[in-house]
């Protein structure tokens, strides 16, 4: 099964996207802020992120920078999913080192199309 990391403050959201993720066949753990999916990833090795930007203390953008920066986790997919959905916000995300893009609030349809591409 594909283990993904999801990282969300907002509980309606988290259990949107969890819901989703375990639909497509996805085992899921959480993380409400950035330092607590750093510390996650230090221990576990997850196959996908789900990440939210807008978090307390750290933002999701840095996170992902530091998962990713850490062993076996270079090549590891990165959505972001986000508030930010003004015009060039997609390829700033995208610069920045996630794979995809999601903008709030989320179509399931297209999310549930990109979930499938990383499900192994």
């Amino acid at each position: 099964m594909t283990k993904a990391l999801v990282v969300e403050d907002n509980p309606l959201n988290m259990e949107l996207v969890v819901e989703m993720l375990t639909a497509c066949g996805f085992t899921t753990e959480t993380a409400v802020n950035g330092e607590e999916a750093v510390k996650k990833a230090e221990r576990e090795v997850y196959d996908l992120i789900v990440m939210d930007i807008e978090l307390p203390g750290m933002d999701g953008a840095a996170a992902t920078r530091i998962i990713k920066s850490k062993p076996g986790y270079k090549n590891t997919p990165a959505i972001a999913v986000t508030a930010y959905a003004m015009k060039g916000d997609k390829e700033r995300f995208l610069a920045e080192g996630f794979n995809e893009y999601i903008p709030k609030p989320i179509n399931v349809v297209e999310f549930m199309k990109i979930l499938k591409k990383y499900r192994k």
